[in-house]
């Protein structure tokens, strides 16, 4: 890593354009957020260390904070920023449309940016099983639009899902979340929604057995609950017995597709295709959001086939044009050539990691599937490894060794985080075109900090 310093002399990533207008001071905006939107974790990234008043971009990728340390992101924004922090081809691909006059926004409702999307998704992401899509802006809009699908297409009212899910926020992804600080303050929950144990296939034998299950829905690999991955058992009886069932099978692909696992889906490969996939954070290039559920024409009619039912789910942002034109060419971005190598490169990664690590007494597992990876920490009993000392009981009970390598690494120059349901897991997703050396440093420098954790442990 460079020295915090050198981030002073690092040229800016380009100059604004001659002609626009002033915008708003970045440290005036930190602080209205603090007042205004969530005093709460401006307070935790700052008892963590974390970076979090980011000023630009370097020239490298990195991210520069207001003192300026340089910030690699190893979380790519929580997923969205698979090409890095304001990919050129994203930014061109917008500039273009924004220099001409083609409308934004179409209130037939009949969007050709949609289609065109629809169509490059389809044929990219689908291989000749999907030709059907709707588009949101929120990977949970993307998830509700997929259970009043599955409703509809199937006149059913069960849901499963599996325990340890996180499917978003909003209330019909709720119902399927798992228990803890998500859930537990907005019940009742949606009804009629099942959660049954993770990858336990006699389990979902019985609750398929009644006839009346509309979907099982299913993330090919758990983030939140610790970077779970579905056993190839689960996920063979997963195809059979829905199939079977007459239930639709839903992938929830919005951590894990588009690249993520070394290829388009990580449910490319299953033995039954999902009948519906939603995709979301990455699909926007980092610059736009949206979201979107592709599934086969017959179970799109079976829901809204009719003049009464086409427009029985919408959404106001539904295709805009603007995050269709950065979802277009962040598809351009997803070459079979960078799949092969996130696969490649993510394998050596973990194998680095692990070797790393190896021996090491707070290291569980190191775990994952291309650039996607979980480092499993174990618990230990100590007073300067609690919540506690840290001047927070309220979260007292779970263990802080997680969050403690988290803030480690802030210190280094590394943005990681813990998975939302499970704590003692590091969570690592970085940008699926970086550099390998960068990650090279990485594992020495994971490997030096859980070293000083295991000394106070």
């Amino acid at each position: 890593m460079s020295a915090a310093g050198d981030s002073l002399v690092t040229p800016a990533r380009k100059a604004a354009p001659p002609g626009l207008p002033s915008l708003p001071s970045l440290s005036d905006g930190y602080q209205a957020f603090r007042d205004f939107v969530n005093p709460l974790l401006a307070a935790r990234a700052e008892l963590m260390g974390e970076p979090w008043q980011l000023v630009r971009v370097a020239g490298d990728g990195r991210l520069v904070d207001v003192d300026g340390r340089l910030v690699e992101d190893l979380l790519a924004g929580w997923g969205t920023q698979a090409f890095g922090h304001r990919p050129a081809a994203i930014e061109r691909a917008l500039t273009a449309f924004l220099a001409g006059d083609a409308p934004s926004y179409y209130p037939s409702s009949v969007s050709p940016w949609a289609g065109l999307l629809a169509r490059a998704l389809c044929q990219r992401v689908g291989a000749g099983g999907y030709d059907a899509a709707f588009f949101a802006s929120g990977g949970t809009e993307a998830v509700e639009a997929a259970l009043k699908l599955a409703r509809a297409a199937t006149g059913r009212p069960r849901i499963l899902a599996l325990e340890g899910a996180f499917h978003g926020c909003t209330y019909g992804s709720l119902a399927m979340m798992h228990d803890g600080a998500y859930r537990a303050p907005f019940g009742p929950a949606l009804p009629l929604v099942d959660r049954l144990p993770f990858d336990d296939v006699a389990a979902l034998e019985r609750a398929l057995a009644g006839g009346d299950v509309a979907a099982v829905v299913v993330e090919p690999i758990q983030v939140e609950a610790g970077v779970r991955v579905l056993s190839a058992e689960y996920v063979a009886a997963l195809g059979e017995l829905t199939a079977r069932a007459g239930a639709l099978l839903v992938a929830d692909e919005i951590q894990t597709g588009l690249g993520r696992t070394g290829r388009m889906l990580a449910s490319d490969g299953w033995p039954r295709r999902p009948d519906v996939v939603t995709l979301g954070k990455a699909l926007g290039g980092g610059l736009m959001p949206v979201s979107a559920v592709l599934t086969r024409r017959q179970v799109f009619a079976a829901a809204y086939g009719t003049h009464a039912t086409a427009e029985s789910h919408a959404s106001t942002f539904s295709g805009n044009a603007l995050a269709c034109v950065a979802a277009l060419a962040g598809l351009e971005l997803l070459s079979d050539e960078l799949l092969q190598r996130v696969a490649v490169v993510g394998a050596r990664w973990r194998a680095a990691l692990a070797a790393r690590l190896a021996g090491l007494p707070l290291l569980g597992d190191v775990r994952g599937e291309g650039l996607l990876v979980g480092i499993e920490l174990r618990d230990v009993e100590h007073p300067w490894l609690s919540f506690e000392y840290l001047g927070l009981p309220e979260l007292g009970g779970r263990s802080a060794a997680g969050l403690m390598l988290v803030h480690r690494l802030f210190r280094a120059g590394y943005g990681t985080g813990v998975c939302g349901h499970d704590w003692t897991t590091l969570r690592l997703q970085p940008p699926l075109v970086i550099d390998e050396a960068r990650l090279d440093g990485f594992v020495d420098a994971c490997g030096r900090e859980l070293e000083y954790l295991c000394q106070l442990g």
